[in-house]
């Protein structure tokens, strides 16, 4: 069921007040009920996965809990790790490793006979397998106490607003709050409700309205120019912060209006100074996930710079297989686990330069911004083609600016409409960074009415209204 489709406000007019009208444990059957229902309203089947992964974690993370015998508490975080795992490489990655072995054994001079299979990859499968992941890993830890009741850890695993799409809630913070009977606060209704409609804008008004612009240039780039490849590259770079930043709005949102804090997964990313704070800001649920279950793990920076660079570089070519199973994703992993590695070793002699030359605050900060904002952008190129060829084929023409002419843009109507929403959204985030604009806009009733009024008028003047899937539904 998606977000933005009618069905959803049907649903969630109904658990709304189911869930304000119950209490204790059959609040829990309503919300665990009604998020089965979420998920089974694309495919059904594949709760099967997802009650699979919940009964596997719960008894993990039970007994791992009561024993200290080490080896044994080993044996069992390896089963969680096998089970969840082995649910999401096969589902997700099978293919993607038969191709892959067949396109190695080729450049020996064999002739592979491998087979494929045909796999339908079950929505949300990379969320809430991290999510339960986490679970036992900190319980395996001693940083974490197992929940005993498993109708609680049941929908702590699918609870429907984060479900297919996170954020990647973390247990600590997600199952102390399952313990509370939250009842309906009126002040968090209108700073969730601003959340949810701010949410919608993003996707319905700003991401699927600059998606046709996208979808053109990238289904056939051969026939574009590099002026039409770089506003198409330009403005995906939005629509995919659009689409997920207001999927996580939506989720977080209708979590705050029914009590549950989810903290924030999006802190205007396209705000920050250098790559290390752009990952700070972008996907925060994934990037401290596989800061914590990953990168430390490795060793960190604890080990000298060679050994941090090779953590680094690990960390993010597996981050960009975690988005999809594809070369060109590994590709857009490794080049920003690149550009990690060389922004640690000429960030100083950088700062030195400009410090020798008296470069002014304000320049300083806005060619930082304009430095960080490009390389997100440019490596989206491999992100959001279909293939490495098309992947290399655009990189190429943009970067040899061939037939580059402002004039050749097709579709200017849209590309204008696509700047102006484009700009309101970054004056919306410059009060949010500054004001906590999103959170506070409630406190003034004439205030919100505005923004709201504003927002909705927006999404019905440019949205798309087909009720197309969020871009992350894919990974």
């Amino acid at each position: 069921m998606l977000f933005n489709s009618s069905a959803f406000f049907l649903f969630f007019g109904i658990f709304f007040v189911l869930y304000f009208l119950t209490r204790g444990k059959l609040r829990l059957v309503v919300m665990l009920v009604s998020s089965y229902v979420f998920y089974a309203w694309w495919d059904w089947r594949f709760l099967s996965l997802i009650i699979v992964s919940t009964l596997v974690d719960y008894w993990v993370g039970m007994h791992v809990a009561r024993t200290d015998n080490q080896a044994v508490r080993k044996r069992l975080l390896l089963l969680s790790l096998a089970v969840n795992l082995g649910l999401l490489g096969f589902f997700k990655y099978f293919n993607f490793f038969i191709d892959s072995t067949a396109t190695f054994l080729t450049l020996f001079g064999m002739q592979p006979n491998l087979h494929t299979l045909r796999i339908i990859l079950p929505v949300g499968i990379s969320f809430y397998t991290f999510q339960t992941l986490s679970y036992t890993i900190d319980i395996y830890r001693r940083n974490l106490e197992p929940e005993t009741l498993l109708l609680r850890f049941a929908v702590f695993v699918a609870f429907f607003p984060q479900l297919v799409a996170g954020p990647i809630v973390r247990a600590s913070l997600f199952l102390p709050q399952l313990h509370q009977d939250h009842r309906f606060d009126p002040q968090r209704f209108l700073q969730g409700f601003t959340l949810v409609v701010w949410g919608y804008f993003l996707k319905v008004g700003l991401a699927d309205s600059i998606a046709l612009i996208v979808d053109i240039v990238y289904a056939t780039p051969q026939q574009f120019t590099s002026s039409a490849l770089l506003a198409g590259t330009f403005f995906y770079t939005f629509q995919i912060y659009g689409d997920f930043c207001g999927y996580s709005s939506i989720a977080i949102g209708i979590a705050h209006i029914l009590g549950f804090d989810f903290g924030i997964n999006f802190f205007k990313p396209y705000f920050a100074t250098t790559m290390s704070e752009f990952w700070r800001r972008w996907h925060i649920s994934l990037s401290t996930w596989l800061r914590d279950y990953l990168y430390i793990p490795l060793g960190g920076s604890r080990h000298g710079k060679w050994h941090t660079y090779r953590n680094i570089m690990i960390t993010m070519l597996l981050g960009g297989l975690w988005h999809g199973a594809a070369m060109h994703f590994v590709v857009w992993g490794g080049l920003h686990g690149a550009f990690l590695i060389i922004q640690n070793q000429i960030i100083k002699p950088y700062g030195r330069l400009l410090d020798w030359l008296r470069c002014p605050k304000i320049i300083r900060t806005a060619l930082a911004l304009f430095i960080v904002f490009a390389i997100a952008c440019l490596t989206r190129i491999f992100f959001r083609a279909q293939s490495m060829d098309d992947a290399l084929l655009i990189g190429k023409k943009i970067f040899l600016l061939e037939d580059f002419s402002l004039y050749q843009i097709r579709y200017k109507l849209h590309v204008v409409k696509g700047l102006f929403l484009i700009a309101f959204m970054t004056f919306i985030d410059i009060l949010d960074e500054k004001y906590d604009f999103l959170f506070r806009v409630s406190e003034k009733p004439w205030l919100f009415v505005i923004f709201i009024s504003v927002l909705l008028w927006l999404i019905f003047l440019f949205g798309n209204f087909f009720a197309n899937a969020f871009i992350y539904f894919v990974f």
